[in-house]
């Protein structure tokens, strides 16, 4: 069966960095788009960042455009997401999900397969 693993989370002040990993098992992993969305308290899990199969396309939020950096290895079946200038607002539970399109988009619904999360918490 599909296994997402996000790893990488912690507590972090803010202006800090921190490196978010997800990793597939038990699918072909480039023929799926790949993103990450967050969830804080009281809120609706939203759009972060997602990448194309290849790499070559990647679509972000305007939240998070300049600072959140999202990447493949397709070797690894890995995909990254590389967060610099962390502020508050960041705080929240980041989720990796897959969907077996070749069209980049940011529509949580349709997302087939999602990790577990993993907490990132940036104080002030």
């Amino acid at each position: 069966q599909v296994q997402m693993v996000e790893s990488g989370g912690g507590l972090v002040q803010a202006g800090g960095s921190l490196r978010l990993s997800c990793a597939a098992s038990g699918l072909t992993f480039s023929d799926y788009i790949m993103g990450w969305f967050r969830q804080a308290p009281g809120k609706e899990r939203e759009f972060v960042a997602v990448i194309s199969w290849s790499g070559g396309t990647t679509l972000y939020a305007d939240s998070v455009k300049g600072r959140f950096t999202i990447s493949r290895d397709n070797a690894q079946n890995t995909v990254y997401l590389q967060m610099n200038s962390l502020k508050p607002e960041d705080t929240a539970v980041y989720y990796c999900a897959a969907d077996l399109t070749n069209m980049v988009h940011t529509t949580r619904s349709k997302f087939d397969y999602w990790g577990q999360g993993t907490q990132v918490t940036v104080s002030s």
